[in-house]
């Protein structure tokens, strides 16, 4: 199928609605079937909002509450509950979130960081990585925000994988009246850096970008180049969903036919080998974007709610399973780091055999594959 190299103006022609989309969704289709085939996975998690204490002031975020008014830490009983839970519902996943370094600005973050005996919200999500590993069958996928070598390097040995959301490269979301004001961590220098010290830890990475906060159609192929010249193990691309009681509350949302050439532009640019991905639980046919080139739904739970977007329910397994087969495709569920990744190159060596007896012989989980 002849269809141009990644092609910067093309693209905006595609997003501004100057040209024809049928050759993009066609091609990115194509560069899906020829690098994953017709396998689109999916990570069995449980949701771990270890903090929803943060410094930043995101106009779009419910996930982050001040001290007494939601804003809390789990303590590490909780931590083991959740997971020993996802563990008894076949998950393989356990996805810490949080908010950025909280200790910055409550003073009730360093209480309790001082009450369970860490410096920092960082060292806390290294002794629960650390005590999941230990006690339940499920794998951390840690997304505490801005990381250091330093961070990144203590974290490796519990969490086979890891992650953070470039979300747009443009820094003029930083500016006055927009979505990253008051936002020190979603400063995008800082998270690439962030993106660069993975590739330089070898540790499998997760990144994307978050469509529909401001941002223009530009910014949008700039965020896309920015993260196809980095090495990832898998791109989210997200779609922007209003949340009550935000200061976005009005923004208006993409339309999900216009945010599809976006994934297909996506696949374009991060071509055959890359792992894409879009949430379901964000768009009601959520079908669409197979035609746009993703291989992956990302973490879907049968047990907790997304708590980033806790208004939107994730579709029930069996759902997710018979919508996807109906569209062509195998649905299988994979651990939160991929089978590409799964070698002593990327694994810490202490992790790497527990990895190992946890999938099957194509690399995809051995574990909860019944939906």
């Amino acid at each position: 199928m002849s269809h141009p190299a990644p092609d910067p103006d093309l693209a905006l022609a595609y997003l501004d609605g100057r040209a024809n989309p049928a050759p993009l969704f066609a091609h990115a289709s194509h560069l899906r079937d020829e690098g994953k085939g017709r396998t689109v996975s999916f990570s069995r998690k449980v949701f771990i909002p270890l903090t929803t204490l943060c410094r930043d002031r995101c106009t779009y975020c419910t996930f982050a509450q001040p001290p007494g008014g939601g804003g809390m830490y789990l303590t590490p009983d909780e931590v083991l509950a959740v997971a020993a839970a996802g563990a008894e519902h076949g998950c393989t996943e356990a996805l810490f979130t949080l908010g950025d370094r909280p200790e910055d600005r409550w003073p009730q973050a360093r209480e309790f960081l001082a009450q369970v005996g860490h410096a920092s919200t960082i060292d806390y999500v290294v002794a629960m990585s650390s005590l999941v590993v230990e006690e339940t069958g499920v794998f951390p996928h840690a997304n505490p925000g801005l990381m250091s070598h330093r961070d990144m390097a203590a974290l490796r040995p519990y969490n086979p994988s890891m992650g953070l959301m470039l979300e747009n490269v443009s820094p003029r979301l930083l500016e006055p009246g927009m979505a990253h004001f008051n936002c020190p961590d979603k400063d995008p220098l800082l998270r690439l850096e962030t993106i660069a010290n993975a590739g330089r830890l070898r540790v499998p990475f997760t990144s994307g970008i978050l469509v529909g906060i401001g941002e223009t159609n530009s910014e949008i192929v700039d965020s896309i180049t920015a993260l196809a010249r980095v090495e990832l193990q898998e791109v989210i691309v997200q779609n922007f969903r209003a949340k009550a009681n935000t200061p976005m509350r009005r923004h208006s949302e993409p339309l999900p036919s216009w945010f599809a050439r976006v994934v297909a532009v996506a696949r374009w640019f991060l071509g055959p080998a890359a792992n894409v991905q879009v949430p379901p639980n964000l768009t009601e046919n959520f079908e669409l974007y197979l035609n746009a080139g993703i291989n992956d739904w990302g973490g879907v739970s049968p047990l907790t709610i997304d708590w980033v977007n806790p208004e939107q329910p994730w579709p029930h397994l069996d759902e997710l399973r018979a919508r996807t087969n109906a569209a062509g495709f195998e649905l299988v569920p994979r651990l939160p780091v991929y089978p590409e990744f799964i070698s002593s190159e990327w694994i810490d060596p202490g992790l790497l055999p527990k990895v190992r007896n946890a999938i099957d012989d194509r690399g995809y989980a051995a574990i909860g594959t019944a939906a």
